[in-house]
């Protein structure tokens, strides 16, 4: 077992006080204003643009938003657009939690709005005391969450590995996201020190009989939160540029059906699991226990509309964060 030591509630009921009785469509547009300004760092004048408006009007809805309290170090504040999506996603797919970020950038990959959301929620299930342990994936998007979580108390809780960490090349992915979760929070972190796909599956066999690799898995199976990326099946996917599977054994599981991947795991358009050599190799939970514990997915972007549905299709993943843009499409 290889451990890293270093020196809110999850639904959306408190973000919810306030906002019985209907939507007020100004307040709304002065939340939007101040998550664009203060969170996306637009000037106001990008802002008025933006949601359209004259500039003056941009500052007295930013001066609104400030006035009605929903601008601290981080923004509070629900969106009556996003609450509204929140709650097509939750019906449409089953789900137990759902949040949606109002959009922040035109990027393709909407990293800086994925980061702030899913950094302020893992912060407040870090400091919420629900979690003893606290599972994760990695990839751009929770690597991003990290980067943006700020530097905090909770030794209280453990963080583990759900998959290994690095390449078929025994190199380091530069999206595992352990490490630096216990170094912003002290807590203790526990690491699967292995490949994130075996050569062969008499590899992967072996390497799972280790010592101190049972224990792990176990403790991530047993984590009764998990957050969790979504990979692509595309020629960008971050399992082939972080030399985690090789382009032969991914066009293979393409080629299968397969448009997502979770925890290693490859997933067609319905949901259903695409039983490839890739996924026969992976070294993480057997397919089966995702669902069994609290598994959050953090993703968004044009790419990942595919990958999302095939995995919200399994009915394996309980929760979601994602953007504005994404949850339209998603729900469309």
């Amino acid at each position: 077992m290889k451990k890293i030591s270093s020196h809110e509630k999850n639904n959306r009921g408190g973000d919810l006080d306030g906002f019985a009785g209907g939507i007020d469509e100004e307040a709304d547009l002065s939340v939007r204003a101040a998550w664009l300004h203060f969170g996306g760092g637009l000037t106001q004048s990008e802002v008025a643009a933006r949601l359209g408006v004259p500039p003056v009007k941009a500052h007295r809805l930013i001066a609104r938003a400030k006035s009605m309290g929903v601008v601290h170090v981080t923004i509070d504040g629900p969106i009556g657009a996003c609450i509204a999506l929140e709650q097509r996603l939750t019906n449409q797919y089953g789900l137990s939690f759902c949040q949606v970020a109002p959009d922040l950038e035109d990027d393709p990959l909407p990293l800086r709005t994925l980061g702030l959301v899913g950094s302020r929620f893992l912060s407040r299930a870090l400091l919420s005391g629900e979690h003893e342990v606290i599972g994760f994936g990695h990839g751009r998007t929770l690597a991003a969450c990290v980067t943006m979580l700020p530097q905090m108390s909770a030794p209280g809780v453990k963080l583990v590995s759900l998959l290994g960490g690095l390449s078929r090349r025994y190199a380091t992915t530069p999206f595992d996201v352990i490490h630096r979760l216990a170094e912003r929070t002290g807590a203790e972190a526990y690491v699967l020190p292995l490949p994130f796909y075996a050569n062969t599956i008499e590899d992967r066999a072996v390497l799972l009989e280790q010592r101190g690799v049972q224990p792990i898995m176990a403790m991530g199976i047993g984590a009764t939160l998990r957050l969790v990326g979504i990979g692509t099946m595309e020629a960008d996917a971050s399992i082939l540029s972080t030399g985690m599977a090789e382009e032969e054994e991914f066009e293979e599981a393409r080629r299968a059906g397969g448009v997502g991947e979770v925890l290693g795991h490859i997933f067609g358009a319905e949901g259903q699991v695409i039983e490839s050599g890739l996924s026969a190799r992976a070294l993480s939970m057997p397919v089966e226990e995702i669902g069994r514990q609290t598994t959050i997915a953090i993703a968004g972007g044009k790419s990942k509309i595919a990958p999302l549905k095939a995995a919200l299709a399994s009915g394996l993943i309980r929760g979601l964060i994602t953007d504005e843009r994404t949850a339209k499409t998603l729900t469309a």
